[in-house]
């Protein structure tokens, strides 16, 4: 017979007898037996000794066991308690010394209490409950009803009655009646906390119990988010007894109540109390920055990263401040030199026409306001982000107009029903801007808004914030902002099996927290629909049908739990604990009612990803995750860029800007997002900011005529008429049917013309002293400027020659000439100025007047070639050793024309043909280099 029909016939008599026959404990039938039941019973008997002692048998039999059942029952071993033989003696000696100092501080305890006094120095206390207290028997009582006065006797005799009147009783009785029934005031307020407390009587033991206590009770009202209270316990905590925790956590109730200088003050007190406490250094950091004391914020967030350098939200309040701090510099800087102004004369002048962008009644006009934006063109009303009517204040503080007092200061425009907004980009929008964000929550980071995977920004920030009330117990607020997740992850469309999965298996968590198991199983089984073999939606879902009672299908989840990862203890426990149950229910043949439980893959299986990845495999998932997070990138831009878009529809101009500017941070390198945000800021009148991202996008794409549009714009904003219109006359050339652009061209050409026209022409200049109160020289008086300008050009149109300064005194002056040179094609005069003037000065004079573009460029290279060069070489030399610094250089080589290139290539072939030892034909080469 074989070994295999012997096992079945042990097997069949071990399931049919219930005593261990003596012939079943040997080695043989033990190696050849099966049931791990059995053996576990031959485990006993050997234990108990009934049949002798065999140490080698008992272990031999154990060994058996466990190969068959690890987790047997039959190898655990009970621990015996310790006693002074399980330590050393160090340790023992350590243990005795401890519970002798307890006994020694219980029994101190014990005599302090002894001989404190009851009552300390309490003057008054009141008198025991259930005491033989009584009142003493002189003193008086008085009747509980309170009225002594006595009622007047009833007439007894019939002449007495016909004296009686009725009429007056009865009304007496009424006004009583009412008296006793006055309508009840109920107060439905709360009581309020008492913030005093006595605690004369108290021992310092008591006074500690009972100051933690009233902590306790603060923190649960901050749990509560009712912060008011929380400060009435904590104050309560700090009379019985002050401590530096009390102090934080009240310092933070007040945070939450925007109560700063409290809260300020309290972090001092715990500073006081311990020097080197970050909580209250990153506390205090958050009102001071409230308050706008950054310096001081600033100061305390740089001690906290200096203790903790990887404090993330030390590190994003310090990013904030110090954002912060750069915005107010440049306002700062921008102030300039205050001029003291007093007329000494009172001339009667005639007033000069207002500029478009004059402050007119008070009000401030601008005039870019109502230009076109050479985007699509779509009909909408004039809304408050558009300058029109009834426009509010910006958040930079500038004031737009209320009304069209200012309108006859303006240059007309042509009908403008066709609004354009300039925008790039197009697409239905990724999601709705309800996005629900967490502003006043009290932390220290202010709100939730990291995107995670493929989800929309505001699908993202709901995820986060349902973590976080999951975090703190709120669990059905929690479910909420999960069920509104999903419900906006559908709407939109979005293919991402991997986050909707999650989505449901918080949600699923949330339900099983609230003891809605029904509910948990369907969002369980929709998240493992989509992720199949996901760890936490298997190990939720038996745990709600657990619950149910429902104990066939929860074991099969937790054997499915335990085949992805075999290492999750609670899988194991709960399937001990099931099969019990189901062994008692259905007995020995429970495992065929068992529903199948279904093979987890190999790649699913956690405990089986031990071995290192090969070589193509690794390079295979970099490159997915690579590719994965450029998606993601490529989504958060795209779903940006659209709601950038869509506030600018709206007349959203700052919301517009912020979003542009985090496309920015995405993609730095695209051009349609300057554009779209100096679009912005046009709107917004930050004019130099506009301008400074028209010269960005020009950078990459120098041909783009929205870029030269919008700065031409944003130089209009600024007054630099000129440069406006070279910008306009680029525009042109690069789309000569630009409608926009010509009117703008005609209404900067009367501007620039009414800047040079004479106001009175042969009247005596008014005598204005000027006289500096702080700052530099550096700045004039616009009006001086304007009246020297206007009276150059009225001396033109009037045929007669202005007078040019031949050394000017500051970039104002060297403007106004090399213009009117220009104008009159006067080469020699520039040759002149140029001559009288240091080199090193030349590329500043061009920044600051923003005169340097392709045309004056072209002029300046006349001027050296046909005059200069023959005078004075080496000062040439110096010249365009300095000019290639200014500022936009590079964007005027990429605009020149062939003309203007040849014209630059034959004053350096005539520069290098100069025979001089101050500079040689290489140094003229090398320089060449950086203009050809």
């Amino acid at each position: 017979m074989s070994a295999d029909a012997v096992s079945s016939l042990l097997n069949l008599e071990v399931k049919g007898s219930d005593k261990i026959p003596v012939e079943h404990l040997d080695y043989d039938f033990i190696q050849k037996c099966r049931e791990p039941k059995y053996l576990e019973k031959i485990v006993r008997v050997l234990r108990s000794g009934e049949e002798g002692l065999y140490p080698h048998l008992m272990e031999f039999c154990e060994k058996r066991i466990e190969t068959l059942d690890p987790k047997s029952r039959a190898l655990r071993k009970d621990n015996l308690p310790a006693t002074a033989a399980s330590f050393s003696a160090e340790e023992w000696s350590q243990i005795t010394e401890e519970l002798k100092t307890w006994e020694r501080e219980v029994k101190m305890d014990e005599v302090e209490l002894k001989h404190m006094p009851a009552f300390g120095s309490v003057g008054k206390v009141p008198p025991v409950r259930s005491s033989n207290y009584s009142a003493p028997l002189k003193q008086k009582t008085f009747d509980k009803g309170g009225n002594s006065s006595k009622k007047p006797p009833l007439p007894r005799e019939y002449k007495e009655w016909d004296k009686f009147d009725v009429e007056k009783e009865i009304s007496k009785i009424d006004g009583d009646f009412k008296e006793r029934n006055s309508p009840t005031v109920v107060n439905h307020t709360l009581p309020q906390i008492n913030r005093k407390m006595d605690t004369q009587a108290l021992s310092v033991k008591e006074r500690a119990v009972l100051a933690n206590r009233e902590k306790e009770k603060g923190n649960e009202a901050f749990k509560a988010q009712d912060f008011e209270e929380a400060v009435a316990y904590y104050t309560r905590s700090l009379l019985v007894m002050p401590t530096a925790a009390v102090y934080n956590n009240r310092a933070q109730a007040q945070i939450k109540l925007r109560q700063w200088h409290s809260a300020i003050s309290d972090c001092e007190m715990v500073l006081e109390l311990e020097p080197a406490n970050l909580k209250a250094l990153l506390r205090r950091a958050t009102a001071q920055k409230q308050l706008g004391n950054l310096k001081m914020a600033a100061a305390d967030l740089r001690s906290v990263l200096q203790a903790e350098p990887q404090n993330g939200i030390a590190k994003k309040l310090l990013q904030e401040v110090e954002e912060k701090v750069t915005d107010i510099l440049p306002e700062e800087q921008r102030k300039g030199t205050k001029i003291l102004i007093q007329e000494v004369e009172d001339d009667e002048e005639r007033a000069a026409p207002a500029e478009p962008s004059q402050c007119v009644g008070g009000e401030s006009v601008a005039a870019p306001a109502e230009t076109g934006d050479m985007g699509n063109a779509h009909k909408k009303p004039p809304s408050k982000g558009d300058g029109g009517p009834h426009a509010e204040p910006t958040p930079q503080g500038q004031r737009r107009a209320k009304g069209g007092g200012a309108d006859k200061y303006r240059v007309q425009q042509p009908d403008r029903k066709e609004v354009t907004n300039g925008v790039e980009g197009s697409g239905s929008s990724a999601g709705s801007q309800a996005a629900d964000r967490e502003a006043g929550e009290g932390r220290d980071d202010s709100r939730l808004d990291t995107p995670c995977g493929a989800l929309p920004p505001h699908l993202a920030r709901l995820k986060n914030h349902g973590n976080q009330l999951f975090k703190n117990g709120q669990f059905a607020d929690a479910l909420e902002k999960y069920s509104q997740a999903i419900t906006g992850f559908t709407d939109t469309g979005i293919d991402s099996p991997e986050d909707l999965s999650i989505l449901h298996s918080n949600r699923a968590a949330c339900y099983l927290k609230d003891g809605n198991s029904s509910e948990c199983i369907q969002d369980c089984t929709r998240a493992l629909e989509l992720q199949p073999f996901s760890l936490k939606p298997l190990l939720r879902r038996a745990m709600a049908y657990e619950s149910l009672e429902r104990y066939r299908k929860a074991y099969v989840d937790y054997k499915t739990v335990l085949q992805i990862n075999i290492g999750v203890q609670s899988a194991h426990d709960s399937v001990n604990r099931i099969t019990k149950l189901l062994i008692e229910e259905d007995g020995p043949d429970w495992r065929k009612k068992l529903p199948e439980i279904p093979l987890v893959p190999l790649m699913a299986q956690q405990h089986r990803r031990e071995e290192p990845p090969s070589a193509e495999l690794a390079r295979a998932r970099a490159a997915r995750a690579v590719q994965d997070t450029a998606r993601r990138a490529e989504a958060r831009f795209s779903s940006l860029k659209q709601e950038g878009n869509d506030c600018v529809k709206s007349g959203q101009f700052q919301q517009a800007m912020e979003k542009y500017s985090e496309c920015l941070k995405l993609k730095p390198d695209e051009c349609a997002v300057y554009t779209n945000r100096a679009l912005c800021y046009l709107k917004l009148e930050l004019f130099e900011e506009a301008k400074r991202d028209c010269d960005s996008a020009l950078q990459l794409e120098p041909s783009n005529k929205k870029a030269f549009y919008r700065r031409a714009l944003a130089l209009k904003g600024l007054k630099d008429y000129l440069a406006c219109s070279s910008d306009l006359q680029e525009v042109l050339q690069l789309d000569p049917n630009v409608q926009e652009a010509e009117r703008e061209l005609e209404v900067v050409t009367v501007l620039l013309r009414q800047s040079l026209v004479a106001a009175s022409p042969g009247k005596p200049r008014k005598s204005v002293p000027i006289a500096e109160v702080d700052g530099s020289d550096e700045e004039t008086d616009t009006a001086d400027r304007t009246e020297e300008g206007s009276r150059a050009a009225g001396n033109h149109c009037a045929g007669k020659q202005p007078r040019i300064p031949t050394q000017p005194a500051n970039a104002y002056e060297f403007g106004q000439a090399l213009g009117a040179m220009h104008y009159r094609g006067d080469t020699a005069a520039c040759a002149e100025l140029l001559q009288s003037i240091a080199p090193e000065t030349l590329p500043q004079y061009m920044t600051n007047t923003a005169m340097l573009d392709g045309h004056t460029f072209h002029f300046l290279m006349q001027a050296l070639d046909g005059h200069l060069l023959q005078k004075d070489p080496y000062l040439v030399y110096q010249h365009l050793s300095h000019l290639h610094t200014a500022e936009r250089f590079s964007v005027i080589l990429m605009l020149l024309d062939r003309d203007e290139r040849r014209q630059v290539a034959e004053l350096f072939k005539h520069l290098s043909a100069v025979e001089t030892a101050e500079f040689s034909a290489n140094d003229v080469q090398n320089l060449a280099n950086k203009y050809i």
